[in-house]
């Protein structure tokens, strides 16, 4: 019976997300609800399994870890882009890569960037806490107005606009960089135009928004941090290793700056991490893109792929990238 491996289920979701039935009438499906340990856990629990459904950005899936599965057959993406699975090195070996849609077009990231830089600027998580120890208000310090202030939105592309949008509804004055942005493309996305010197040096806020890549990893360094006003706040909701972790976290003790973050260097974020008990931050286990709707859409088409592939006729293919 063909075997069916759905990974990185890590807030156990997946199966009220959609329908299984039809699927486990002609399969083995088994959920993995823990991170695998390394590469060579990953290979022995996933070596038995002809499909594997994974989530996006948790488990990597490097060649060299493809090449440790003869068994796999098909593939499927949540979304159609993973910078963390080499999907050529998948098709390369014949394996049926498919993916499915990719969730509410950046809302959900957007709405959650929202809520922690609230959070952050509000010292909201902070409060919360000393209610719950039995005090009131000691202990908490005071936040500060968002309206009137300056929103810095590093990458301004559809969550970068939405995040402009939401900026301009609070009252910011909203201004943008990224590495190839135009002054008439940044008016059209509702900010203007600066540098990066200049949107460090000016912003109460800074929210990050671009893809990883070569050309991004890093792009906030111990230099760009020092360029920041004291206690404003960094939200990164985007990508862990945009920024440099180790001088964030100098910072951050300094009580120099905040930092809002969803997303880590490494997933999850390990239990004795120096993050984890940093000051004057808001912490989520990246959720961006994780609601109730996206799930339905992840895992429902997965559902669907996985039965077209056993129907010999595969939907939401990924063809091999040029050459």
């Amino acid at each position: 019976m063909t075997r069916v491996a759905v990974i990185d289920d890590w807030q156990k979701l997946a199966l009220g997300s959609a329908d299984w039935s039809a699927l486990m009438k002609r399969a083995e499906v088994r959920f993995f609800h823990e991170a695998f340990g390394s590469e060579d856990d990953a290979a022995k629990q996933l070596a038995d399994f002809d499909i594997v459904l994974s989530m996006r950005e948790r488990t990597a899936f490097p060649a060299t870890l493809v090449r440790r599965l003869p068994k796999l057959k098909m593939f499927s993406l949540t979304g159609a882009r993973a910078a963390s699975v080499n999907t050529a090195e998948m098709i390369s070996h014949g394996v049926t890569v498919c993916y499915t849609g990719g969730g509410r077009s950046g809302t959900n990231t957007a709405e959650l960037t929202l809520g922690v830089m609230l959070a952050a600027a509000r010292h909201i998580p902070a409060a919360d806490a000393a209610i719950r120890a039995g005090r009131f208000q000691e202990g908490v310090a005071a936040g500060f107005d968002l309206t009137g202030k300056t929103l810095g939105i590093v990458g301004l592309g559809r969550i970068g606009k939405l995040m402009a949008r939401f900026g301009k509804a609070l009252e910011m004055h909203v201004i943008a960089w990224s590495q190839n942005l135009t002054a008439e493309a940044a008016t059209a996305g509702g900010a203007a135009l600066a540098s990066k010197d200049e949107l460090l040096s000016q912003s109460d806020v800074v929210t990050l928004h671009l893809v990883l890549s070569d050309r991004s990893r890093g792009i906030i360094g111990a230099g760009d941090l020092a360029k920041m006003k004291r206690g404003a706040v960094l939200v990164n909701t985007s990508r862990g290793p945009l920024v440099d972790e180790a001088a964030l976290l100098k910072e951050l003790r300094s009580g120099r700056l905040i930092a809002a973050l969803d997303v880590f260097d490494r997933e999850p974020l390990p239990a004795g991490h120096p993050l984890r008990s940093a000051p004057n931050t808001v912490l989520t286990p990246h959720l961006g893109y994780g609601t109730v709707e996206t799930f339905r859409e992840f895992y429902g088409q997965c559902v669907e792929n996985v039965l077209a592939f056993l129907d010999g006729k595969p939907v939401r293919v990924l063809e091999a990238p040029k050459r």
